[in-house]
């Protein structure tokens, strides 16, 4: 299309457009938007596989199930609409936020050079874009559920099931992508309006309620990051602190479902439905964040803590209960029942970052690498047409292998969902992968991700080199520095023996202690400098906290930041019959995967011997006998080949395991 529609500059400081996350408050800022391009390795090949495949299918899937639709009915057939006979599609309040979160993917595609499918992306941005314009109410509302004039609620009836305000809060981080990446104010005007109506419906002197969903929180901040309009942050904060009293109408679920039972600041743990968690959470953060609110952040630490101890999968999935896709209890982290949404590890990864924004601490980035490359990265096929809503840990020999709560399907990932919250967000996250890599304060860098990448700190520019995940040496080398001393910190993994790490500059080591998760190298640099980072990778076996029965006595095997698992194609036994111990684990080795593997270019795959120690009996409860309880004997032994959690199911249905039963 021939339209213009960059419109003015974009924004963001002297050294190009902003990220995701943009805080006003001056603690550690992102390096993002233009600031960091990914140049090679998996999450480039990730980014890459966006663009070809996923953004493509995502685009035909949303045509196809009537999302646009769902807007051109609202115009009349004269103005090029399909009119109010027909139907809406689709059965949610809430499936203009897929076409928000595409948006927002796009405009991140968009602004990057065009290598390919740029046109057919431009043509769909452009037509959303001017839907939206044309079908938003004179008041500024925008909902294509509720403006269907057979709708049978009311807008703002129904504030428990209705997403109007989560709507708003996607149209929001759309609208801010399109202004940051392609200076496009055309959809920030649509959002100021909406969100302008919600301040004045529900402000200090408005209505006292709270959506059913949160989301809205993160975005109002980012609008005021926006705009330097403060509205939008105290709206943020009330919308905060007035969630935990009951007032949304639960219909059965429960007030903990939606974080409504108690007020944030006085929940002992996280809980509830585990994306609306997780959202709040973020949306918090940012509010303490930009306000200062000390209590808040304190109460969002404990959270953190907690979630991190209790409640997190090794993969760092979110959400062990299919009933209500919610946090379970204390230890309740059943392998083959893991909910662990996809959209829960979106919304914990950027929960993660904003923890890592308002304090500078390593933990945070620690569990976004362990999400990302596990819990999320699962979400979507090998060849990115396909997703998994949700994200188990095990699937038995005789599991009905389906995903999603629709009846039938493909066996494995579907290539859509009738509630596909999961492929949009995908979508957006990977378009935005450079955002939550590099971060920045006075004097110095912090290098909270590894990947192949180009940096432009605003006081240091360097370019970093490294196979990692696959491969623990990474390589910096400096292409602008200060005339002054600078300081550079380098992340060292959770996961890392931190005295196994190395650290050289200008090919000399460094002797350089880690402190609270950094390295950091202080000194004059100059054009060519070099930095080493040597994150020995060994293969590594992890068992369970004793409370936690459903793995107790099991080994998951993992390797850097890789969760990695066993699927029966690659097992001469049975999954449930192998039996590995420490010895097993200590002697394992790596392989390059091959191509005929269906894995990313420098990929490792693990090979270990096990036992075959079927059990003893068939009875499901054998009695105890007296006297110490020996092991199943063992009847042989198996070469096992794990492949990485995140790989799996791209060749054929089966039984897979990522805790594998130990001696």
């Amino acid at each position: 299309m021939a339209h213009q529609y960059i419109q003015d500059p974009p924004p963001g400081d002297e050294t190009g457009r902003g990220g995701a996350v943009a805080p006003v408050a001056r603690s550690v800022m992102p390096v993002g938007g233009s600031r960091v391009r990914l140049t090679g390795g998996l999450l480039a090949g990730w980014q890459r596989r966006n663009r070809e495949a996923t953004v493509p299918h995502t685009l035909e899937q949303l045509e196809k199930a009537g999302n646009l639709d769902n807007l051109r009915r609202l115009l009349p057939e004269q103005l090029g609409g399909k009119g109010p006979a027909t139907p809406y599609q689709g059965r949610y309040p809430f499936l203009d936020t897929d076409l928000y979160k595409t948006l927002e993917g796009l405009a991140y595609e968009l602004a990057r050079p065009d290598d390919g499918g740029g046109q057919v992306m431009r043509e769909f941005y452009e037509e959303t874009v001017g839907l939206l314009e044309r079908v938003q109410a004179p008041d500024g509302y925008l909902n294509s559920f509720f403006q269907d004039p057979a709708c049978a609620k009311a807008p703002w009836e129904d504030l428990a099931w209705g997403h109007e305000m989560y709507n708003l809060g996607h149209l929001v981080q759309a609208a801010v992508a399109a202004h940051r990446q392609l200076g496009d104010r055309r959809l920030l005007d649509v959002a100021v309006r909406f969100a302008d109506l919600v301040v004045q419906r529900y402000g200090p002197d408005g209505e006292d309620a709270v959506c059913g969903h949160p989301e809205v929180e993160m975005a109002l901040v980012e609008l005021y990051r926006e705009t330097g309009d403060e509205k939008y942050l105290t709206q943020a904060r009330l919308f905060v602190d007035r969630r935990g009293r009951g007032t949304v109408a639960s219909r059965g679920l429960g007030s903990a479902y939606f974080q409504d039972h108690l007020p944030l600041r006085e929940l002992p743990s996280v809980t509830g439905h585990a994306v609306r968690m997780a959202y709040l959470a973020g949306g918090a953060t940012d509010v303490s964040l930009e306000t200062g609110d000390r209590a808040l952040l304190d109460a969002l630490r404990r959270l953190w803590d907690d979630m991190v101890a209790t409640k997190l999968y090794v993969t760092g999935g979110l959400g062990s209960r299919h009933s209500d896709e919610a946090v379970g209890d204390r230890y309740e982290l059943p392998s083959e029942r893991s909910y662990s949404e996809t959209c829960a590890a979106i919304g914990t990864m950027q929960w993660a970052w904003r923890m890592f924004l308002a304090t500078g601490d390593a933990r945070y980035p620690d569990v976004l690498e362990r999400v990302l490359y596990n819990a999320f990265a699962v979400g979507l096929s090998a060849d990115g047409r396909a997703f998994f809503y949700d994200n188990p840990l095990q699937r038995r020999p005789d599991h009905d292998q389906r995903s999603g709560a629709e009846e039938g399907g493909e066996p494995l990932r579907r290539a859509w969902f009738g509630c596909p919250c999961c492929p949009p967000n995908v979508v957006r996250w990977m378009a935005q992968l450079a955002d939550y890599l590099v971060a920045e304060r006075d004097g110095e860098l912090l290098v909270a991700g590894y990947t192949q990448a180009a940096v432009e700190g605003t006081r240091v520019a360097l370019d970093m080199a490294t196979g990692y995940p696959w491969d623990g040496e990474v390589r910096l080398t400096v292409r602008r520095a200060p005339d002054r001393p600078y300081r550079i910190r380098l992340r060292v993994p959770g996961w890392a023996d931190a005295r196994q790490v190395g650290l050289s500059v200008r090919g000399e080591a460094v002797a350089a202690a880690a402190a609270d998760g950094w390295l950091t190298v202080e000194r004059l640099w100059h054009r060519g400098d070099e930095l080493r980072l040597s994150l020995p990778m060994p293969v590594r076996g992890h068992v369970s906290h004793p409370h936690l029965d459903a793995t107790r006595g099991a080994v998951a095997v993992a390797r850097g930041p890789l969760v990695y698992c066993l699927e029966q194609r690659d097992c001469p036994a049975g999954v449930d019959d192998v039996v590995i111990g420490a010895e097993r684990v200590a002697a394992a080795r790596t392989v390059d995967a091959q191509e005929a593997d269906g894995l990313p270019a420098g990929a490792v795959l693990i090979r270990m011997t096990a036992d075959v120690a079927p059990p003893r009996s068939p009875e499901l409860y054998p009695p105890l006998t007296a006297g110490p309880r020996e092991p199943a004997p063992a009847t042989g032994t198996a070469e096992l080949t794990l492949v990485p959690y995140f790989a799996w199911g791209n060749r054929e249905p089966g039984p897979m395991r990522v805790w594998i039963r130990g001696l």
